[in-house]
């Protein structure tokens, strides 16, 4: 009936107020009736009368929020019963308050009682029962090292070492990427230079096999006697046209020129 009544009342204030308005601005026809007062007639007291219900009536409707808020509490203490979810919710706050140090107190009697005034007027919890207040407090009390802990501070110096240690390991990692690049291309430059290597190799080897196969005599004459032996003076064959007869192995100063030749085409 409360709630019928709130609504009945409601609706005929906006209405006369609207029906009032539309009257004034001739959209409506006024209220007509004869009014008596002392004994005086008065045939016009009817827009008087309607105006006076219209202002009434708003008037009832300006109690009616503050009677919603009543009706609200009384619907509340008759259902109220202590929810786990009002606890958390209460509890929730207390302990984010806490990690950002908002609580100073340190015996647990002023701990409590400050978080309860905390709780107390903080907007989101002003329906929840002073008994939730406190079981939410106690426990945001009971939690108040772990809150230190973990606090906000803690966490952000952290959250800040962490985000550090992540830009050294990508730092490391680039560096480590570089250091890769590098030793492949010297890898690439050296396996280049044992092949240029091997190549040369190879190409004086076939060097000295094609000189070998064209001057074989080159080869045989290195163990061989470059100045052939004199004729013994007693040798009556023997004459002076004997050394030039003999193979020309020596220069005039008696320098091997076979083996000079031989070097000279190794290298």
């Amino acid at each position: 009936m409360q709630r019928l009544m709130f609504a009945c009342v409601a609706t005929l204030g906006l209405g006369s107020l609207a029906y009032t308005i539309a009257c004034a601005m001739g959209h409506a026809p006024w209220l007509e009736m004869t009014a008596t007062f002392g004994g005086m007639i008065y045939p016009q007291a009817g827009p008087v009368v309607q105006i006076g219900v219209t202002a009434l009536l708003l008037g009832i409707c300006f109690f009616l929020p503050s009677n919603a808020r009543i009706m609200a509490l009384e619907n509340s203490h008759r259902r109220f019963q202590i929810a786990m979810e009002d606890v958390a919710r209460a509890y929730r706050l207390s302990h984010a308050a806490d990690r950002e140090g908002v609580f100073k107190m340190r015996s647990e009697f002023d701990s409590v009682r400050e978080r309860i005034a905390y709780l107390r007027d903080h907007p989101d919890l002003a329906e929840l029962e002073p008994s939730v207040l406190e079981v939410a407090s106690q426990m945001s009390h009971v939690s108040k090292d772990l809150a230190k802990t973990y606090s906000d501070s803690s966490v952000n110096r952290a959250r800040d070492f962490l985000i550090q240690r992540q830009q050294e390991i990508e730092d490391f990692n680039d560096r480590l990427d570089a250091a890769k690049a590098t030793a492949a291309e010297m890898r690439v430059w050296v396996d280049k230079i044992e092949l240029e290597e091997s190549v040369a190799q190879a190409q004086l080897t076939r060097l000295n096999e094609e000189l070998a196969d064209i001057l074989p005599e080159l080869h045989s004459s290195e163990d061989a006697p470059l100045i052939p032996p004199r004729k013994a003076p007693h040798d009556a064959q023997a004459t002076t046209n004997d050394w030039d007869e003999a193979p020309d192995f020596t220069d005039k100063d008696g320098n091997r020129i076979v083996a000079l030749l031989a070097r000279r085409a190794a290298e």
